[in-house]
Parts: C-alpha cells; structure tokens; sequence
C-alpha cells in the first residue's frame, strides 16, 4: 500500500544521528544522503527517509501521526528506545511495554525523534 514515509527534520546531521542509532538496533543499515540532501532508509523495498523541509517552512510533527517499526522481540524493541534516547530523542507515551491489543498482546516502545515526530517500535507477541 505505501511507496515510503517521510518526516521532517530541523537539523538533518541531528536527524542523522538519531535514525542511524534507533534503526541500526533494529538491524536496518545506515541512511543514505542524496544529492539533495535527504536520508533515505531501504529495506526489502520500503523505504523511509527524513528531508528538511522543501517549501522553506520549519519541520514540525504532525499531531496524531506516529511512525511504526517492526521490531524482532522486546529486547529489538528496548534496544530501540534505548539507542533513541541517547542520540536526541524524547520518550513519550508509557514506558515499553506489553499492551492488550485488539488481536493479542503488543510490546510497544514510542519516541519523539529530535523534531518532534512520534515514532514507535512494535513486537506482535505470537
């Protein structure tokens, strides 16, 4: 359904730094700069990539919109959050955890990233 995501960033070394970190303890490799200055993220054709913004204006999070990524296990999932924290990123929501989805257990683990976006690590318990 979807060809990729892309989110805002104020500073894109920072932006760099934080996904590089949060995605890489999910096991995705580093983020490519293109020639306009855009971090792109592949993986088994999705593709995610953080941009400053083109029409001039300041990055800003969209209010309701979270990101998710899949994690492997909990420990993916905390491994996540913790690598988030320590290269700009905010916690948000509860703490990681196990909640009761509408088809079965959840571990989620939400982050802001350095712009504001909300973000999250996702671990669909069997």
């Amino acid at each position: 359904m979807f060809s990729h995501i892309m989110v805002g960033a104020r500073d894109m070394q920072e932006a760099k730094v934080f996904y590089d970190a949060a995605l890489g303890a999910l096991g995705y490799e580093p983020g490519v700069i293109d020639e306009m200055g855009r971090c792109f993220y592949v993986s088994d054709g999705n593709i995610f990539a953080v941009t400053i913004p083109i029409n001039g204006e300041p990055a800003c999070h969209g209010n309701g919109s979270t990101i998710g990524f899949v994690a492997a296990d909990s420990t993916a999932a905390d491994n996540w959050h913790a690598a988030g924290i320590a290269n700009g990123g905010a916690t948000c929501e509860d703490p990681p955890g196990v909640r009761d989805g509408g088809n079965g257990k959840i571990y989620l683990a939400y982050l802001r990233d350095p712009s504001g976006n909300k973000l999250c690590a996702v671990y669909r318990m069997g």
